[in-house]
C-alpha cells in the first residue's frame, strides 16, 4: 500500500477560511495564512486552498493569500477556485502552489485539461468533482460552488478527466459535506475504482474511523478534512497514528 496523505482543506470566503454543511450555512474558522502555517507545523502532508465563492462571483483566485501562504510552507499547496484558462493556471502557479484544481471551467471547456496537463504536467492539475446522488442512484457532478447541477456522471465523467490528463481528482460528496457522519463510501469506491490516478476523498469526516473507512472500504489514496481538524477535534498527529496502528501507511 502507498502512503496514504492526510490533507486539511481551507475554504476561503471573504479572506477568512469558513466550513458550512452542504456547502451552506458557513461559519468561521480562522485565517488561511495562519491555518496553512499550523498544518504544516502539525504534519499535514499536503494543504488543499479553495476560494469557494470565486466562480460564482466571476472573479480570479485571490492570488496574494496564496502567495503569502505559501512563502514559508515546506508542503504543497493546491489551490482552486476561479480559475478559468491557462492563464489563471501560470498565475496560481507562480505565487507558489504546487497545483491546481479546476471544477467548473473543465466542464465547460474540457480542453483545458489537456492543455493544462501538456504545459504544467498532469501531476500539478486536480480536477475536483462535485456530486450529489440522486433518487435513481446516478451521482450527478454540479460546478459553480455546487450551486449549479450538470448532465454528467461523477463515474463518466471521472473517467473522461482521467482521459484528458488529469493527474488527480478530488472527490466531494454534496450530500456527506459538513455532515460529520462519514465519507460517502460508495461513491469513493466507485470513482476509484474507474481510474487510474488518485482519488481523495471529500466530505462528512467527522471522527478518526472516518478516514479509515474512506481508506479501506472508499479505496481512496487521500483524505481531506476540515472541521475536524479546524475546531481542534484532533490533530494530524492523531490522525496519522490512528491509521498507523489499524495498518494504514501513512506518513509520520
Amino acid at each position: 500500500m502507498q502512503e496514504i496523505r492526510i490533507i486539511p482543506c481551507l475554504d476561503v470566503c471573504n479572506g477568512r477560511v469558513v466550513k458550512g454543511v452542504n456547502f451552506e450555512n458557513l461559519r468561521d474558522a480562522g485565517d488561511p495564512v495562519e491555518l496553512a502555517t499550523y498544518y504544516d507545523q502539525e504534519g499535514a502532508d499536503e494543504l488543499v486552498f479553495l476560494d469557494i465563492m470565486a466562480t460564482s462571483e466571476g472573479r480570479a483566485t485571490m492570488v496574494e493569500v496564496v502567495a503569502k501562504a505559501t512563502r514559508d510552507l515546506s508542503i504543497p499547496l493546491a489551490v482552486g477556485g476561479g480559475i478559468r484558462d491557462l492563464e489563471g493556471m501560470r498565475r496560481i502557479l507562480a505565487a507558489g502552489a504546487a497545483k491546481v484544481a479546476i471544477s467548473s471551467a473543465a466542464v465547460k471547456d474540457p480542453s483545458l485539461l489537456a492543455a493544462g496537463a501538456n504545459e504544467f504536467g498532469s501531476r500539478r492539475i486536480i480536477v475536483a468533482i462535485d456530486a450529489r446522488k440522486e433518487a435513481d442512484g446516478f451521482w450527478r457532478v454540479y460546478i459553480g460552488g455546487g450551486k449549479t447541477p450538470t448532465p454528467l456522471d461523477a463515474i463518466t465523467w471521472a473517467k473522461e478527466v482521467e482521459a484528458l490528463g488529469a493527474g488527480e481528482i478530488l472527490l466531494t460528496s454534496m450530500d456527506k459535506d459538513g455532515t460529520e457522519d462519514g465519507y460517502d463510501l460508495e461513491l469513493t469506491a466507485a470513482v476509484r475504482g474507474a481510474v487510474q490516478i488518485p482519488v481523495i476523498a471529500s466530505g462528512g469526516a467527522g471522527r478518526l474511523e472516518h478516514l479509515w473507512e474512506a481508506v479501506v472500504h472508499g479505496k481512496a489514496d487521500a483524505v481531506l478534512c476540515a472541521s475536524i481538524f479546524h475546531f481542534r477535534r484532533h490533530t494530524i498527529a492523531e490522525a496519522k497514528q490512528f491509521l498507523a496502528d489499524k495498518g494504514v501507511k501513512v506518513r509520520l
